[in-house]
């Protein structure tokens, strides 16, 4: 830079320009500037009990799915058992049981990661030895320059997304690899049920029970100055035991009894019920799981159908696309074990199947929780429940002989 152009500047310094640099400092050191450019009682969704609860919900209910390991047939698909059934459905993970392992993953797409999950795959000679479950704090999605590709940093190294498990909620506009999680939807939903536990804790730990308006003969000096109400109190009203009663002069204090605003007078409780719908409408989860309103099998029913159920997808997805080399296997979460059926519904219908020769007895009695027996493993219809490859020889068919 030439000394000419130095000198223009601190010239115009002495103008008048340098104060106004001065001004925009002092604006972005001023309180106005920090009410303006700083969230106020920003609180994180992870801290909010109905936000969290909401989504402890979901990671249950997908947690305590078995999985099952399925294979294309012409006829329909069936289960295989085998190692690798048992170590995807039993465990997982060396220190986690397969519940606690489908619950994580869950709570990382929607809270702890911010939409994005990541296990990390440990194998030996080609088979599945351990899955673990990488905490948030130790990974980092790193995009490339295209925007189209991405590397997985976890603990300084950088894995390629084939390496690793990488379990998405909510993808991202920009970086549809990455997942968002529970946005700023429910931020105002939470911010107002953590002041109404604020309000109602302040409530709760309030001193004066009820609020009191203590009268004092104002022609004395000692009460009319704050040092003096603060003598007052503490030599009048203040106690160390709840209960203990008052001696004050009756000449000088009179006390009256002031009804205080209660919870219900200020329409807490209404209001933090309508919060938590909102909560729990954001979230898809029935509100009775977060203690508002009756429980009602159809809503649990559309809770496991829609939000549980694509859950369940999105890792079944996953796992099947990067842990199962067989064109004709795929992973399964069996959906069917969540639903609400009555018992007796239940019945009915796997009675009816059975009359129709589609399920054998010992599938109707599984299906009820109880154990097989020997000799209801045939496939029977109705009429005297014969089998059936036997059902051309019942007797109103034969006539004449025929």
């Amino acid at each position: 830079m030439s000394k000419r152009k130095n000198k223009q500047i601190r010239n115009a310094g002495s103008e008048g320009t340098l104060p106004s640099v001065k001004s925009g400092v002092s604006f972005l050191l001023s309180q106005e500037s920090y009410d303006m450019l700083c969230v106020k009682g920003y609180t994180r969704l992870d801290r909010v009990p109905a936000v969290v609860a909401a989504c402890r919900r979901i990671a249950e209910a997908v947690g305590a799915m078995t999985i099952h390991l399925m294979e294309n047939g012409e006829d329909g698909d069936i289960r295989i058992q085998n190692e690798l059934s048992r170590k995807i459905d039993i465990d997982p993970c060396r220190t986690m049981t397969r519940s606690q392992f489908i619950e994580y993953i869950v709570m990382c797409m929607l809270l702890y990661g911010k939409g994005n999950s990541i296990v990390r795959v440990k194998t030996r000679k080609g088979i599945l030895q351990d899955m673990q479950p990488i905490p948030p704090s130790r990974f980092s999605i790193l995009p490339d320059a295209t925007g189209y590709d991405y590397t997985v940093n976890i603990d300084g190294v950088n894995y390629e997304p084939d390496d690793v498990l990488h379990f998405v909620y909510n993808p991202d506009r920009h970086y549809p690899f990455m997942g968002m999680g529970v946005t700023a939807t429910l931020q105002d939903v939470a911010e107002l049920l953590d002041q109404a536990s604020a309000t109602e804790k302040g409530f709760m730990e309030s001193k004066w029970k009820p609020s009191l308006i203590v009268k004092v003969d104002g022609m004395i000096d000692a009460f009319s100055t704050k040092e003096g109400r603060s003598k007052l109190i503490d030599e009048y009203i203040t106690t160390n035991r709840a209960g203990e009663p008052w001696v004050i002069p009756a000449d000088q204090i009179d006390v009256k009894e002031v009804r205080p605003l209660s919870l219900a007078d200020i329409a807490l409780s209404d209001n933090v019920q309508l919060d938590t719908r909102k909560v729990a409408a954001l979230l898809g989860v029935p509100a009775f799981l977060l203690g508002v309103g009756e429980y009602s099998a159809k809503e649990w029913n559309s809770f496991i159908q829609n939000k549980v159920k694509a859950f369940a997808t999105y890792i079944q997805q996953e796992l099947t696309r990067k842990l199962i080399l067989s064109p004709k296997w795929y992973l399964r979460f069996n959906i069917m074990s969540l639903y609400d059926y009555d018992l007796q519904q239940l019945t009915t219908v796997m009675t009816s199947l059975q009359d129709r020769g589609d399920v054998t007895g010992n599938e109707v009695r599984d299906r009820l929780g109880m154990s097989p027996k020997d000799g209801l493993n045939e496939l029977k219809i109705l009429e005297n429940y014969i089998p059936a490859d036997m059902s051309g020889n019942q007797s109103k068919l034969i006539q004449e002989g025929e």
